[in-house]
Parts: structure tokens; C-alpha cells; sequence
């Protein structure tokens, strides 16, 4: 389960997992909030009494996902891709009871400080897989997931083979017929990153959407930017999406239909 090398310290905890150093981080400004950092790049913030507070406004645009694709309150099977601390497993298990989820997370001594540290709360349905995302989707016989979500990083990095056009492609076998797949994406300007993989979902998917700050897609600064696609066409809830991205404290645009056409132009999906 890796190394448990590392310190507890009056500020928070430090260990060396497998793919960095880790460091859980107390939030001065709110005593239940504790950020997971890992080589001093932010992965995840967990609220110990509250899993329903959000404090990264990507994680929040990635809820909006999960709060618009079935009604209030109806159990999801979610496979989620890149676990972190489990900020949105414990979001699903608490809006959505009776959710069943699958967390495919490849650092094992992260796991192993997050359960220890962090633990979810009782009764939830989550099960956590250690190993790489893109190996776990080839070989994975479950299914099928009524949501996808994909938050899959190596420090600041998206993870290798996520982002190509056979994974988009392959998701498409264990999701449901009106299963939603959601992709996060940190990037920066001209978005580059972004407008690939939004071009790669939109080769592999009948309906797409991006989601994101204002000033990311005005290219003023570096960030993330939500992608969700559906098989069939129509399926996305985006007029749900649109509402939820106007109320955000950090207000966000939506580009669906012909503003998608104009964010994708001249791209191409990314290759293997």
C-alpha cells in the first residue's frame, strides 16, 4: 500500500505516497475544510462535516453534472476516474443515497492516507480500485455507469491515454444508453488543451457540452474548463447546466450548438 514516511505537523499531515509527496492541509479560513495537495499542486478539498460544500469552482461545475442528469435524490451507479480525497464520491453518497460508486484512484498510499485521515462517512456504497484509469475501463466488466466523471492528473498534467480518441470512444461500452460522461480539464490560454478534448468528445459522442469560468474561456487566465458528453443526442441537461453556471459565486458560460462549433473550429481529436 506504499510508504507511510511522513509527518503529522500542527498545520496538517505530510507523507510521501507513491506519486509524490502529500500534504493534507487545514483550512485556516473554515475549521472543517482540509485541502490535498500532492507535490504542492491542489487536488482535492474535503469539508469533514459538510460533503455537500464545494470549494473549487470546477468540482462545483462537475456537480452540476451530477445534479442535473436524473432527478433530485435518484441513486446513480457513478464510475469515477482519479479519486484524490474523494471530494465528489462523498457528494454523490450524500445527495444521492443508495448511489453505487466505483473509484479507480492509481496511488495506493494515497489511498491508504485518505482512508486513514479522511475516512467517508458510514453507510456509503463506494468501492475504490487501485490501478491506472485507462487499463481499469479495457479490462472493467461493470457497468452500466449512469455517469462518468474523469479528473485524472499527475500533478498539474492530465494523464496519459485519457485524453485520446479510442478512451472516449471505449467509455461509450460501459455507460448506459443515456449514460453522461464529464471530463475535467486544467489548462490555459488559447485553451488548446480544452478545444482538443472537446473536439475529441464531440467525435465520439451525439451530444457535448463545456462548461467553465468566464474569464477562462475569455483567455484571461489559467484553469479548468468541464466538458460532458452523452451518446444520444439531446440528452444533456444543458438548459440545467446554464442556470447552475449562472448561479456559481464564480460565474460561468456554457457553449453548446453553434458556440461549440465556434470554440472547436479548425480542431481535431486528439490521436493515440
Amino acid at each position: 500500500m506504499g510508504r507511510r514516511t511522513g509527518r503529522t505537523r500542527q498545520d496538517g499531515v505530510e507523507q510521501v505516497v507513491d506519486l509524490g509527496m502529500a500534504e493534507l492541509r487545514p483550512d485556516p479560513q473554515r475549521p472543517t475544510g482540509v485541502t490535498l495537495l500532492v507535490d504542492g499542486v491542489p487536488q482535492s478539498y474535503v469539508d469533514r462535516t459538510d460533503p455537500t460544500y464545494l470549494h473549487f469552482d470546477y468540482v462545483r461545475r462537475i456537480a452540476s453534472v451530477v445534479d442535473a442528469v436524473a432527478p433530485a435524490g435518484a441513486p446513480l451507479r457513478v464510475l469515477h476516474l482519479g479519486g484524490g480525497a474523494l471530494t465528489l464520491p462523498r457528494y454523490v453518497a450524500a445527495t444521492r443515497p443508495g448511489s453505487a460508486q466505483l473509484v479507480v484512484e492509481r496511488d495506493a498510499a494515497l489511498v491508504e492516507l485518505v482512508g486513514r485521515t479522511l475516512p467517508l462517512p458510514a453507510g456509503h456504497d463506494v468501492r475504490i480500485r487501485v490501478g491506472h484509469a485507462r487499463d481499469v475501463v479495457d479490462w472493467l466488466a461493470d457497468g452500466p455507469f449512469d455517469l462518468v466523471v474523469g479528473d485524472v492528473y499527475r500533478g498539474a498534467r492530465l494523464a496519459g491515454g485519457v485524453g485520446t480518441a479510442s478512451f472516449a470512444t471505449g467509455l461509450r461500452r460501459i455507460l448506459a444508453p443515456d449514460g453522461v460522461y464529464t471530463l475535467n480539464v486544467t489548462d490555459l490560454p488559447p485553451l488548446v488543451l480544452s478545444r482538443v478534448q472537446a473536439a475529441t468528445l464531440r467525435a465520439a459522442y451525439g451530444d457535448v457540452c463545456v462548461v467553465a469560468a468566464r474569464t477562462m474561456l475569455r483567455g484571461r487566465r489559467y484553469g479548468n474548463v468541464v466538458l460532458a458528453a452523452a451518446a444520444a443526442a439531446g440528452r444533456l441537461p444543458v438548459d440545467r447546466l446554464v442556470r447552475a453556471a449562472l448561479r456559481d459565486p464564480v460565474p460561468g458560460i456554457v457553449l453548446h450548438g453553434p458556440s461549440l462549433d465556434d470554440f472547436t473550429a479548425h480542431t481535431h481529436p486528439s490521436p493515440d
